[in-house]
């Protein structure tokens, strides 16, 4: 052997859960250099380059970041200061390191946007011997701006990797049993824990503009499709699929999340729960959008019982999906 030659490590895979991202903090600038990063991406945002980032530079990035702020505030938790999309991504991972990690498999996360990135947990798995990387991106339901942009972002990184590991991209889950059976799960838990019967369960998804979808996304499909397998191991309630968080002038998927639970109450629907099945983590757009806004929106206008079912999160069956998913390619 030659005492010289610098330690090599090998023979070790890496799996890698990766998930959409989070600000470092709640401050101004933490958000912006996120919001930055995350609307500067040409999959998210699908305009004219040079006319988006005059938009973006010299009126989002001025003002909404305070907006923004005061959304991360209201659901940021202090006790281990970071949000809860990071908090249960963070656990997530060690729950799945406790279940199928061993000396020659190395769990960890990532987030798309923001810290800790992409690239710094691909460095750092191929300085541990990773000779193999399998990606599980955290979108139930593929779609360009979400599970494509992670693996543009992989590709990335790795073009400029002088000794590259293989690499496996696990694919979209939107009717994994395992997935739809912990959705039901956590439905049958909430109404079981409530002391009202909900009127109408509403899944809602994150939007993406109707143009995307025109253009041959299939995200749109593979929500319906949750929904429907949802549907049939669940039937007590109706269910019905709608869109939140859309973002500028332009049509996006409807009907959208906000407008419904704005008129929900003059049909008669009064008691309502709400569900978030794309997301796997809660996060600004569950706790904040649904739980704080929509609520206030629907009892507003006339509700009467309101609450949010929490995302799979780090349940025991959520972490059973994702060892399930991962195993097939170890």
């Amino acid at each position: 052997m030659n005492r010289d030659h610098p330690e090599v490590r090998f023979g070790k895979t890496g799996v890698l859960i990766i998930n959409l991202g989070t600000p470092d903090s709640t401050s101004w600038w933490d958000i912006r250099k996120y919001l930055k990063e995350f609307l500067s991406d040409r999959r998210v945002i699908e305009v004219n380059p040079i006319v988006w980032q005059l938009i973006l530079n010299l009126f989002i990035l001025t003002f909404r970041p305070s907006k923004t702020a005061h959304a991360y505030k209201q659901i940021w938790r202090k006790e281990t200061n970071e949000s809860p999309l990071l908090y249960f991504t963070k656990s997530q991972a060690s729950k799945l390191e406790n279940k199928i990690g061993t000396k020659n498999v190395i769990i960890n996360f990532a987030m798309r946007y923001g810290n800790p990135s992409i690239k710094s947990r691909l460095y750092e798995m191929k300085d541990q011997g990773c000779e193999n990387i399998i990606v599980l991106p955290l979108y139930p339901q593929y779609a360009a701006a979400t599970t494509a942009t992670v693996c543009d972002e992989v590709y990335r990184c790795l073009m400029k990797m002088r000794w590259q590991p293989s690499l496996q991209i696990i694919p979209h889950y939107e009717s994994d049993p395992l997935y739809i059976n912990a959705i039901v799960a956590s439905i049958e838990k909430k109404i079981r824990e409530i002391n009202w019967k909900p009127d109408l369960i509403l899944a809602s998804y994150h939007g993406i503009p109707k143009s995307y979808f025109d253009k041959g996304d299939p995200y749109h499909c593979y929500c319906h499709k949750t929904t429907r397998l949802i549907k049939e191991k669940f039937s007590k309630t109706e269910i019905q699929t709608t869109f939140q968080s859309r973002f500028g002038p332009q049509e996006w998927l409807t009907p959208y999340t906000d407008k419904t639970l704005e008129n929900l109450p003059t049909r008669g629907i009064k008691k309502l729960l709400v569900i978030c099945p794309g997301f796997a983590s809660d996060c600004v757009e569950t706790l904040e959008e649904i739980n704080i806004q929509g609520r206030e929106s629907f009892l507003s206008n006339g509700g009467e019982n309101f609450d949010l079912i929490p995302c799979l999160n780090d349940d025991t069956r959520h972490i059973e999906l994702f060892e399930k998913l991962v195993k097939k390619y170890l």
